[in-house]
Order: C-alpha cells, then sequence, then structure tokens
C-alpha cells in the first residue's frame, strides 16, 4: 500500500505522521512523504532548505516507527494540489493523507484550496486531517 502524505510540517504534521504511521503498520504500507512548492520567483533558497529540513524531521519520526518511507520536494510550478493529485496518479498511491486548516466560520465549512482540490480531483481515498 502506498501512503502519500502532503507534508509542510505545521503543527498539524504530527498528527498526518502518527495517522500515516498507523495506516502503514496496519496495511503493511510505504509512506510517500511529499511537500509541494510554488516554484519560479515565488520559491526562496530559505523556502527550499525549511521544506528539506521538515522532510528530514519527518522522515526521523517514521523511520524510529519503523516504517519505510520515501521523501519527495516538488518544486514543478503547480499549486500544492495539482502535485499532490498528480503525484498519487503518477506512483500508484492507495491513499493521501492531508492536512485541513479552518481559518473562520466560512473555512470550516469550506476546506482550504489545497484540501479541497485533492479531495475533489485524486483517485483514491483522502484522509484529512484537522
Amino acid at each position: 500500500m502506498q501512503i502519500l502524505v502532503g507534508y509542510r510540517g505545521t503543527k498539524v504534521g504530527k498528527d498526518l505522521l502518527e495517522l500515516a504511521v498507523k495506516h502503514a503498520k496496519a496495511f503493511g504500507g510505504k509512506v510517500q512523504l511529499v511537500t509541494s512548492l510554488p516554484g519560479g520567483e515565488k520559491t526562496t533558497q530559505k523556502m527550499n532548505i525549511e521544506a528539506e529540513e521538515n522532510l528530514a524531521d519527518a522522515g526521523k519520526i517514521l523511520t524510529e516507527n519503523g516504517i519505510a518511507y520515501e521523501s519527495h520536494l516538488l518544486v514543478r510550478n503547480n499549486t500544492a494540489g495539482e502535485d499532490l493529485v498528480a503525484f498519487a496518479a503518477d506512483n500508484n498511491c492507495d491513499e493521501i493523507i492531508i492536512g485541513v486548516k479552518s481559518r473562520s466560520k466560512v473555512g470550516k465549512i469550506l476546506f482550504g484550496s489545497t484540501a479541497q482540490f485533492v479531495i475533489l480531483k485524486a483517485n483514491c481515498p483522502v484522509v484529512s486531517v484537522k
């Protein structure tokens, strides 16, 4: 089983990793840890370094829990949602785990644009964590 985790290293990130560990152990899965950056002038060297550090920290947690994983930093001039959906399709992922942040009352009804895009467009089940 291939489990894609859309990871940004935010507060929700710990919860995403805990769920990924549970699912990987339960289903004998491998985690594809993915961070997407916008690319071009919108992506600074500092953003790249922080993303790589966040992926490395997450990888340590997965390794400590005995979970096989690969980490991927995508910088392809796509939105994060487009990157996650395309990566999941290209790599035959069986599940996507993403974080959902709600900013307001309206935000509680409508997920963030990345989560909403992934939920609507993914070709596999999507588990959202808030």
